[in-house]
């Protein structure tokens, strides 16, 4: 582990490391041991369980990785760009019995292809997270989700945030972590269009959809009528949002499978109805 004086040093750097976008960073992650506490709730509010395949950027000793195969069933692999911590979370890998689950490569976090995770885990700098939000979004299945220990993702709000108490913390005043997690979203902005039962006829409606992470906005046209989408918001790939419009509030939830919606709407206090919207053209 590096001792604690050369990682306040380097911590104490990070308004001076500012990158421009694009740039990696010139300053390799200190190595800090995740406290098994702070494990535990990483892994507990990823929801790992069988079937999921867990990557760790900047897996140190492996601890993560090997948690959620041992303890969860899940499979996954780590990276590291030290060699020394990969050898020892190879070994730790074979002493806990997973090392036909999990594995562990030198390599450069940037470099990683993600595409085949369920649950990406870090703990990290913030500029490295800033720096691979891009990649996270462009890569990463609509739900697969995100868990990072101490630093956030900037204006990307975490889905949800808990507070672990650690005592034996080495770092700062406050004997706590935070971990955070995000859900990643189906990217839904453009022109959508669907059909909407209107006063006994049977009208073409249209949604322009807005979005940013998983909140969106934009409005949707009836008729004449152009309404703003009110409590828009996705989580995976499941979407949701409103419009008030003269008939009652119309309510509409569904799935996101590319470039077709399905799900329900309801007017007012009407039964639900199937609903289906096709994408006609994507966001700029």
């Amino acid at each position: 582990m590096m001792p604690v004086k050369r990682v306040l040093a380097a911590l104490a750097l990070l308004p001076s490391l500012a990158l421009a976008q694009g740039a990696k960073p010139t300053e390799e992650v200190p190595y800090v041991q995740t406290p098994q506490a702070v494990v535990d709730k990483m892994l507990e509010l990823a929801g790992v369980r069988a079937g999921d395949f867990v990557i760790d950027l900047g897996s140190g000793d492996g601890r993560i990785v090997i948690a959620a195969a041992k303890r969860h069933g899940a499979r996954g692999f780590g990276v590291d760009i030290d060699e020394t911590l990969v050898a020892e979370a190879t070994r730790r890998a074979q002493s806990e019995g997973v090392a036909d689950r999990v594995v562990f490569y030198q390599r450069d976090l940037f470099e990683t292809d993600l595409r085949q995770a369920t649950v990406v885990t870090m703990y990290l700098l913030p500029e490295y997270n800033l720096l691979l939000r891009p990649k996270l979004l462009a890569q990463l299945r609509p739900g697969a989700r995100v868990v990072s220990h101490d630093w956030d993702m900037g204006d990307w709000t975490p889905d949800y945030k808990a507070e672990v108490p650690v005592p034996d913390k080495p770092l700062g005043l406050r004997k706590s972590s935070n971990v955070y997690i995000w859900i990643v979203p189906a990217r839904v902005e453009g022109r959508w269009s669907f059909v909407f039962p209107l006063g006994g006829t049977v009208d073409l409606a249209e949604a322009r959809i807005e979005q940013r992470y998983q909140e969106i906005g934009g409005t949707v046209r009836i008729g004449a009528a152009v309404l703003p989408i009110e409590r828009g918001a996705i989580r995976g790939d499941e979407i949701s949002f409103r419009v008030e419009h003269a008939s009652g509030t119309i309510r509409f939830q569904g799935r996101v499978a590319q470039d077709r919606i399905e799900g329900s709407m309801a007017v007012g206090a009407a039964r639900s109805q199937p609903w289906r919207m096709l994408r006609q053209s994507s966001g700029s």
